[in-house]
Formats: structure tokens, C-alpha cells, sequence
């Protein structure tokens, strides 16, 4: 059973702020855009210590990825910081051709992700990101679960060569992993060890999947319990040796069906191992204004809809 629990509860939006504060004191060469969301980005601090190293387009999100282009090109090491949906479906042409394409340096932060924004609604909520980022050749796709799996990662793709999208939300949620932990990009974590149904999760879901893992354990179901912070690379090899292990999965992120973890994860199992399989995600809908909790009841990402699709996939198993 999974002894994960929390005391605490602080935005992911935060962890950022804090690890690019931590790394602009390390290595000079970081550089961060905005474009006129400092607050909500948490971007405040770093702007203050070195207001040198900041700069604030505005409104004009394909204007800061065509600077944050043209900063890399000169060396540097530039973090762009805007909503989820501003960087990535205003400005998707932008990142293909100049930064994808030639492989730029470039850290392209993303927060305010998934229906966990809230009362923002549709227009904001973007759930298909992941899927337009993790299809352009070059790119790192990152997608942490707490405030300090957020530090940690905005430190470690400082050091990765070449892009990354960093995914990230708004609301405090539990704080449950390690403030010293080691990211490993591309290395999946496995958060517990089970032999009846492997659970691959991400994000804002991998809180959710621990809370089901505690209740399927008193129904005396082991998990297997996976935090895929990195949808791509993918750690295929860790699925498989899960799955081959335990014969049934699950999958739970808080994106769209198509295009996300899930749908990368039943490619790998499909080439390499295929088997019964469930996914917990959003079906091909818009979001909604509501506050988050109320929103993954709706939309079905709560724990109890984790352990509902477990149950399911374990009699899939059986037939």
C-alpha cells in the first residue's frame, strides 16, 4: 500500500517560480520572457533579483518565442512563461519553425494546464497541449505532479540541450514527494511496487492515483503505481516491465484522450506487449468553468473513477 501523504498544499505554478530563481542564481546565462503574467507565472522574484536577465513582452506570445529564438541562438538559456494554451495553440507555428525544427535552447514553461484551472472555463483550459507538443520532432514534453517534482524540474532542463515544454497548474494541491529528489528527465518513478494492475499516471493525477492505490489496497488489490513525469521521451521500458508483471493497466492524466499519455503509452504496449487496458481522461470535450475539485468529479479524474477503471481492467484480465 502506498505510504504517500502530505501536509501541505502549494501551487505547481510556484515550483517553477522557485526553481528559476534558484537557477538564475546559478548560472547567469538563464534568461526569462513573459508575456504580461509575471504574477500569475510566479516569475516576480527572479525579475526583481536580476531585472537585467527579464524581459516582458506583453501580449505578444509569438513575438517572445521568436525572442526567446533568437536568445538562444546568441547562447543563452531563455524560459518563456505564459498560460498553457498561449504557449502552445497561439504560438504552435512559431515554436515548430523556429524553435523545434532547429532544435533551439529554448524552455518553454507552461501554466494555468488542464480543467484543475477552474473557473477560467474552456477558453483556457487547454487539454490537447501535451498532444501538439509531444508530436514535434526535438521536443521534451515534462509534466510534473507537486510543487517540488515543479522545482526539480525546472532546475533539471537547464541542463537538457534543446527544447522543452514544461507543463504546470494553477491550483495548490498536495505537496507528497521529495523537496531533495533527483529528476531524472525521461526516467520514470516507480512510486510503489504491486502485482495485480499497473497504474501509469501524470501531472495533477498522480495525487489522485495514489489516493485510489490506498483504496484498491484495502480491497486487496495491489498496484503498481507509476509517476510518468516525462511523456516524452517516454520510459517504455518500465511500462513493459510493468505490465509484464502485472498483466493490466491504467492510465490517468488530466488531457485529452487523444493525443496524451494514455494514447502514447497503448502504442508502446500495442508494438511490445498488448494487454487490457483502461484510460482515465477527458473524452473528447471542452472544460467548463467550476471550481477543480467539482471539475474532476464532472469530468471523471477523480480517485474513485480510478479505482472504478481498475476494477474494470482486472476483468478484462480474468476473460
Amino acid at each position: 500500500m502506498s505510504e504517500f501523504t502530505y501536509t501541505e498544499k502549494k501551487d505547481t505554478r510556484s515550483g517553477f517560480g522557485a526553481g528559476l530563481l534558484e537557477l538564475g542564481r546559478k548560472n547567469p546565462e538563464i534568461v526569462a520572457l513573459c508575456a504580461d503574467l509575471t504574477g500569475s507565472l510566479k516569475m516576480d522574484a527572479f525579475k526583481k533579483e536580476f531585472p537585467e536577465r527579464f524581459i516582458q513582452v506583453g501580449i505578444a506570445e509569438a513575438n517572445m518565442m521568436g525572442l526567446a529564438a533568437g536568445l538562444a541562438t546568441g547562447g543563452k538559456i531563455p524560459f518563456t512563461g505564459t498560460f498553457a494554451n498561449f504557449s502552445t495553440g497561439r504560438v504552435y507555428d512559431q515554436i515548430r519553425q523556429s524553435i523545434a525544427y532547429s532544435e533551439k535552447n529554448v524552455k518553454i514553461c507552461a501554466s494555468h494546464a488542464g480543467l484543475t484551472l477552474g473557473e477560467d472555463g474552456a477558453t483556457h483550459q487547454i487539454l490537447e497541449d501535451i498532444g501538439m507538443m509531444k508530436m514535434l520532432p526535438n521536443m521534451t514534453v515534462i509534466n510534473p505532479c507537486d510543487y517540488n517534482q515543479t522545482k526539480a524540474a525546472t532546475i533539471a532542463i537547464a541542463e537538457h540541450e534543446g527544447p522543452v515544454y514544461l507543463r504546470f497548474g494553477r491550483p495548490k494541491w498536495p505537496v507528497f514527494t521529495d523537496p531533495d529528489q533527483k529528476f531524472e528527465i525521461g526516467k520514470a518513478w516507480i512510486m510503489q511496487q504491486g502485482t495485480d494492475v499497473t497504474i501509469v499516471c501524470t501531472g495533477h493525477l498522480v495525487w489522485n492515483s495514489v489516493v485510489a492505490a490506498k483504496r484498491l489496497a484495502e480491497k486487496g488489490i495491489s498496484v503498481e503505481l507509476i509517476n510518468i513525469h516525462t511523456i516524452k521521451p517516454l520510459d517504455e521500458r518500465a511500462i513493459i516491465r510493468s505490465v509484464m508483471k502485472t498483466g493490466a493497466i491504467v492510465t490517468a492524466e488530466e488531457h485529452q484522450r487523444n493525443g496524451g499519455l494514455g494514447e502514447s503509452v497503448s502504442s508502446v504496449l500495442a508494438r511490445n506487449h498488448p494487454s487490457p487496458m483502461e484510460m482515465i481522461a477527458v473524452d473528447d470535450r471542452f472544460g467548463e468553468s467550476g471550481k477543480p475539485e467539482d471539475l474532476l468529479i464532472k469530468y471523471k479524474l477523480a480517485p474513485e473513477d480510478i479505482v472504478l477503471a481498475v476494477e474494470k481492467v482486472l476483468e478484462k484480465k480474468k476473460a
